[in-house]
């Protein structure tokens, strides 16, 4: 096979090339794609591929006319619109795919170019990750070198040669990038890729059903990373809080105030003690207006650019959801009480319950309750004995449950037995409500762990997590985990239930586990260098850049005078480069210009595309043995030229030198002046 796309003809060879290069920059868009328009541009490129190896006759116009049409009725089917993010991305990609059938002469392969620079940008839309930067940038090199291949002169020059030249560009225009990277303003709009806050994204819900969380934990990506201001917590006490709810139907849990009323809603009086723990959170994108801080944080996570504040339940939101990487301080107290002392009318609606569900634990509940072994304990007596009872009823922490009916909470307490942090959450909270103890669900993460590499502490999707909170009389809410008693090492040593990896995964951790650990943590201590400086690098920073260099105050306009100043540096040394090189120009060149003209007033003329054989030739012809010594040297100048292994062309010069005067050829055949001809400068060399 090698063998036979060695042996192509140029034009099929760099089809070939070009078609892998846009297959390349297409692949990353094949999870944002509908299914058929993957297949559809696989399958062109597949037939245009074909039809070079077989040089075979391009299809007609209405076969592209055919498929141009399918394409537009397939994209206003899949999203009702030929306008918007999703569609236009669509429509670029078929008409790529499409322009590769026509390709027949360098017109239609820039169009090509110019495309598939275009199509490679749209992968941005998507992911702004290390990774897909990466795989851009070798569709950028593959596209630079089909650029410059087209540009070469015809026979068949190595794709190497025209790779080393696209990679030269790519270098020599890398430093221009940085500095526009790092000065050109950020001004909304006209800075960023606007992000869909339609899209979903992994992550908490603002609802929870059984069950959902427990889907989380196959999700191994990084929600997000702290790094703490001195030694961190221990791990039972990283919770870091999300949404809180208080509303069941009896098969979903809802934040207080959505789908039901509230008849009194209870402020949150919050009261910290202790020294308080500082940190800083870089969070991924949820598509949520939610900020996870561990508990509590009394005050305002330090966010540039949002505006923040706390809810009655003491979760900490923005004024619009965090679309892209964003980084906070936060400042958090792990002594802390909040919620009212005593009980009031608006604790009543947290021992709600929806009639006609869970009969059974109802039962258990007023069992419990007419025990005269809990009677003097009170409420905290009888938290203590569901707890004991989870504990020593053999119950069990799975990700694998099974799917609960309408009655999750008999199920778990009498059949099952067995569940992921959300059934036993709920489980619990029904059987307190039952008791009418005030309780509700609180959702987040818990837990997390230390990256090797970078040392910040890790948290991911699986970390995701539901707890409860029971109030009590004098202390008010308190957090209350009943998962900790079905599995103390879920929250303690935290040994969370692994996901079963991949095959590349699994065979890492067949082989060689610390390497598969050791590995991860250096890609995810990478990938968070690219998003704190390159993501995150925010208008903030660039003002603090100017500061750095010795601006006192600096403005939007200092940096446009910085930039507008280097842009006329740079612009200054390509002109001071092109007047260098035009001076310069070729000096093999410049030394046969020389003796073209030092000929030419001793009578042989010649013009600019004489080449040095016929000019040697020439000079034997009408001076005879006299012309020999300059004949030898003409001819050891294009040997040179074309095999500059077999002379040195700074010692052709200094032999060019020593030929002597050259007398010219007088009117009269018969006699020969001996005036001899001084070196002049002609404006190129001296000769």
């Amino acid at each position: 096979m090698l063998t036979r796309l060695q042996s192509l003809p140029r034009d099929s060879r760099d089809t070939l090339f070009l078609l892998a290069v846009i297959a390349w920059v297409l692949l990353p868009q094949v999870a944002n794609l509908p299914w058929w328009c993957s297949a559809l541009a696989a399958g062109m490129l597949l037939w245009r591929g074909r039809l070079a190896l077989n040089a075979g006759p391009l299809p007609g116009r209405w076969w592209l006319l055919g498929l141009l049409a399918v394409a537009i009725g397939a994209t206003l089917l899949t999203h009702r619109t030929l306008l918007g993010r999703d569609a236009g991305v669509t429509m670029i990609v078929m008409l790529l795919a499409l322009k590769t059938l026509e390709l027949r002469a360098r017109r239609d392969a820039f169009v090509i170019f110019f495309l598939g620079f275009f199509t490679m940008l749209t992968n941005f839309f998507y992911s702004q990750s290390l990774l897909t930067a990466i795989s851009m940038l070798l569709g950028l090199l593959g596209l630079l070198t089909a650029l410059v291949n087209a540009h070469m002169p015809v026979g068949k020059p190595p794709l190497r040669q025209a790779a080393k030249t696209a990679g030269w560009m790519a270098l020599l225009g890398a430093p221009m990038m940085v500095v526009l990277f790092l000065l050109f303003p950020r001004l909304a709009p006209l800075w960023g890729i606007p992000s869909d806050a339609m899209t979903g994204r992994s992550g908490l819900s603002a609802t929870m059903q059984v069950g959902t969380i427990a889907s989380l934990a196959l999700d191994g990506s990084i929600a997000m990373r702290i790094r703490f201001q001195g030694a961190p917590p221990p791990q039972r006490e990283l919770y870091f809080r999300g949404p809180v709810l208080s509303g069941f139907d009896g098969r979903e849990w809802r934040p207080a105030g959505a789908g039901y009323s509230t008849r009194f809603r209870l402020p949150a009086e919050l009261s910290v003690q202790g020294p308080p723990i500082r940190y800083e959170v870089t969070l991924e994108p949820t598509s949520r207006p939610w900020l996870f801080v561990l508990e509590a944080a009394s005050a305002s996570p330090v966010l540039p650019r949002y505006q923040t504040r706390m809810n009655a339940e003491l979760q900490w939101l923005t004024d619009r959801p965090i679309a892209d990487v964003v980084r906070y301080q936060a400042e958090s107290y792990p002594g802390f009480r909040h919620g009212p002392l005593l009980r009031v009318p608006g604790l009543q609606e947290f021992v709600e319950l929806p009639s006609g569900f869970n009969p059974r634990t109802l039962a258990l509940a007023a069992e419990m309750r007419a025990d005269p072994r809990y009677a003097p304990g009170g409420t905290p007596a009888l938290v203590e004995a569901a707890l004991e009872r989870l504990r020593t009823g053999g119950y069990t922490y799975t990700l694998e449950p099974g799917v609960y009916g309408a009655n999750t909470a008999d199920e778990f307490w009498f059949d099952r037995k067995q569940g992921f942090c959300e059934h036993i959450a709920s489980a619990f909270v029904v059987l307190m409500r039952a008791m009418n103890v005030p309780a509700r669900i609180v959702t987040g993460y818990q837990g997390g762990e230390v990256n090797s590499v970078d040392g910040l502490w890790t948290v991911r999707q699986s970390d995701a997590h539901a707890w409860t909170e029971v109030w009590l009389a004098g202390q008010g809410w308190q957090r209350v985990d009943p998962t900790t008693a079905v599995a103390p090492g879920r929250t303690g040593a935290f040994q969370p239930l692994i996901a079963p990896a991949g095959v590349v995964g699994q065979a890492l951790r067949t082989f060689n586990p610390r390497l598969a650990v050791q590995l991860r943590a250096t890609w995810e201590a990478i990938n968070n260098r690219w998003n704190q400086w390159v993501l995150n690098y925010t208008e903030g920073k660039q003002l603090d850049l100017l500061k750095n260099i010795g601006f006192d105050s600096p403005s939007w306009e200092d940096l446009s005078y910085v930039l507008l100043g280097i842009i006329v540096l740079v612009s200054l040394a390509g002109a001071s480069w092109a007047w260098w090189e035009r001076v310069q120009h070729d000096p093999w060149l410049r030394l046969l210009a020389g003796a073209r003209k030092r000929l030419a007033r001793a009578g042989i003329a010649s013009n600019a595309a004489t080449p040095p054989r016929q000019l040697a030739l020439q000079v034997l012809r009408k001076r005879g043995k006299q012309g020999q010594a300059l004949h030898d040297w003409l001819m050891q100048l294009e040997t040179q030229r074309y095999s500059p292994a077999s002379g040195n062309l700074a010692q052709l010069k200094k032999q060019y030198h020593q030929l002597g005067p050259i007398h010219p050829i007088s009117a009269n055949a018969n006699e020969v002046k001996t005036v001899p001809i001084k070196a002049q400068d002609d404006g190129q060399t001296s000769v």
